[in-house]
């Protein structure tokens, strides 16, 4: 959330920014330029929404609390760049075009809110700049231990922690500092869209399995994958980085057999 909400009103983990200029910096250095369409999760009264704007960006100002919604709508309503939505972040029909991102989003929500967006790329997001607590940040954009979220969704985008937001740049001042976390799409993906839940399978049941690769995946794949880039072939999952990972899945997925198509039926009665 960005701008102010009653103390009453605010739901949980909901922490807006004090500072336009700071609002402002941030739009900035997302490279936000005039024309295409910005998504603004948790919007507040619209500090973030006012700078995306000004930046020439078209914007949906997304809100829930209904406090929040009354000033978008007071704010923004006769301005035909900002297009005030109702609803819930984690569950926001998303846009069929492409569209950017630039969010404070609220702390309790940050890890659904990311799993809609990055998790599935058939989304046509081409960048993200949000403001989530800062473990989140760096759990996420570690380069090691990697985990299951941070090898999923390094496939489609590379994952940056570009700056540490301090507790004071907020009212309420929530508990921890927060951080810009940024998410830009690969011009080239590593896993091919179509394989998405087949990559995530192998991910889950080698992050699951909490074992060394090469006793829970093919041996001589996990081996010969291990010696071309560069790790030990017993590395448990959150020894590998998302390049590796999408490299072993393509091995694992090249030497699995691929199930045939039932042959036609024969008509009764016809003949060869």
């Amino acid at each position: 959330m960005a701008g102010r909400a009653s103390p009453q009103a605010r739901p949980r983990g909901r922490h807006a920014l004090r500072s336009r200029a700071l609002a402002e910096q941030l739009v900035r250095d997302a490279g936000i330029v005039p024309g295409p369409l910005v998504l603004d999760l948790g919007a507040g009264s619209g500090i973030l929404t006012r700078a995306l704007v000004d930046a020439g960006a078209h914007v949906r100002a997304v809100e829930l609390d209904p406090a929040a919604l009354r000033q978008l709508r007071t704010r923004f309503g006769d301005d035909p760049r900002v297009k005030v939505v109702e609803g819930d972040a984690s569950a926001l029909r998303l846009p069929d075009e492409p569209f950017a991102v630039v969010a404070n989003l609220p702390f309790a929500a940050g890890t659904a809110i990311l799993r809609r967006l990055l998790g599935d790329p058939r989304v046509p997001l081409t960048q993200l700049d949000a403001i989530v607590e800062w473990g989140l940040a760096a759990k996420r954009t570690a380069v090691w231990p990697s985990t299951l979220l941070s090898c999923t969704w390094g496939a489609w985008y590379e994952l940056r922690l570009v700056r540490r937001v301090p507790r004071a740049c907020f009212a309420p001042p929530p508990s921890v500092d927060a951080a810009v976390l940024r998410a830009t799409r690969r011009p080239e993906p590593l896993v091919p869209p179509a394989e998405a839940a087949a990559y995530e399978a192998i991910l889950r049941h080698a992050f699951d399995a909490q074992a060394p690769l090469d006793r829970i995946l093919p041996r001589r794949l996990v081996q010969r994958t291990a010696r071309e880039q560069g790790f030990d072939p017993r590395a448990a999952a959150r020894d590998l980085d998302a390049p590796q990972w999408a490299r072993l899945y393509a091995a694992v997925r090249s030497a699995t057999p691929r199930p045939r198509a039932p042959a036609p039926r024969r008509r009764r009665g016809s003949r060869r």
